[in-house]
């Protein structure tokens, strides 16, 4: 894709914050309270576009792309550690370097949820409103199995091959990732620019390696932290926007949210995927929007298919 068509649909001026050597892309738009969107994998910044551009009139919007993603460097592993706590330790960095440190509104989706999740957690008076769409911030539920292509990337080299080599959890998602109708082939191929070789696919590949799922793994008891500061939220306005055909993130775990939050607004979509922002961008993005904007942010559990 060229950088004028991405231009096109990405029309952000690009920030970089210097880390470790490394440039961190973020998006920094608008004024006002501060919106700090936090992708997953394999997305980038560029999901929340619309968002940023609705949200942006009253508000600060700060998007980063983690290192290995979107216009951020992507560097080897031994240039830098593709792991949770890093992951968290890049967005606190940021935030600390634009000074944001109260009233902020949390987005998280994908990786996002834990990564974004952990921040609060570190900084729970920081935070005013959450936002969840298609995430988790706690291990995988007791009801749910390890999806089996996650099974594959994570544990075998032929996922290591068709990950890195073919690209295929990249372009795979953005096609599964949506339900109601296909994406429209620039906004694919947007989604699938930035990781466009063996060397710049790598974060997409760590990102599933760094999955904890029993003890001994690494970043176990971080997620269980992560986990355990979730009660101090509950008082917090929360809007969850979920869709119901994700193949990973499903209604289990959209079940731990309610369990967790049964003060949150729910909007579950029957005929949506992963990619929520995208696939019901015409209802997600004002009902986002209107709950950040609303000062009184209500809290009545709702469902876009009432």
């Amino acid at each position: 894709m060229s950088d004028q068509n991405l231009a096109t649909l990405f029309p952000f001026k690009r920030h970089f914050l210097e880390r470790n050597s490394q440039q961190y892309h973020y998006v920094n738009e608008g004024s006002g309270e501060p919106v700090v969107m936090v992708h997953g994998n394999p997305s980038w910044s560029f999901y929340y576009r619309n968002l940023v551009k609705t949200l942006s009139v009253s508000h600060q919007c700060i998007v980063p792309d983690h290192i290995g993603c979107g216009l951020s460097d992507k560097p080897d592993d031994e240039d830098y550690d593709y792991t949770l706590v890093s992951r968290i330790d890049d967005l606190e960095a940021l935030l600390d370097h634009l000074a944001i440190d109260k009233n902020i509104t949390l987005v998280v989706h994908d990786w996002g949820g834990m990564i974004g999740m952990g921040y609060a957690a570190r900084y729970p008076d920081r935070i005013k409103k959450l936002v969840i769409l298609n995430t988790a911030a706690f291990h995988l539920p007791k009801s749910k199995s390890f999806p089996l292509p996650l099974a594959m990337g994570r544990n075998t080299m032929l996922g290591t091959i068709l990950v890195r080599g073919f690209n295929a959890f990249s372009s795979i998602a953005s096609i599964i990732g949506v339900k109601r109708s296909p994406m429209k082939k620039e906004i694919r191929r947007a989604y699938v620019a930035p990781f466009n070789s063996w060397k710049n696919r790598i974060s997409t590949l760590r990102f599933i390696q760094d999955i904890p799922l029993k003890p001994h793994d690494k970043n176990y008891q971080l997620v269980s932290d992560i986990e355990k500061c979730l009660p101090q939220f509950t008082k917090l306005p929360m809007i969850i926007c979920w869709g119901l055909k994700d193949f990973v993130f499903d209604k289990h775990f959209l079940a731990v949210w309610q369990d967790k939050f049964p003060q949150a607004q729910v909007h579950a979509f029957e005929d949506c995927g992963h990619y929520i922002l995208e696939d019901a961008s015409e209802e997600v993005v004002p009902l986002v929007t209107n709950f950040v904007n609303d000062q009184e942010a209500k809290t009545i559990i709702g469902s876009a298919n009432d």
